[in-house]
């Protein structure tokens, strides 16, 4: 189906670029190390300030 809308012209889609284009993990949502990382920067951030708290408490 979808190469009958690209042999007409009818397909609007986007190609993938950069890393994208050859490695699966990397899309949107993916789990390479690199994009995940970026994805969840700020909820690690907030993950290790909760574990300072946490530490800073226990030794009081």
């Amino acid at each position: 189906m979808l190469d009958k809308a690209i042999e007409h012209g009818k397909e609007h889609r986007k190609q993938y670029r950069g890393s994208k284009v050859f490695d699966r993990t990397c899309r949107n949502h993916g789990g390479c190390d690199w994009c995940k990382d970026n994805r969840l920067y700020r909820t690690n951030r907030l993950e290790e300030k909760a574990k300072q708290d946490i530490e800073i408490a226990e030794e009081l």
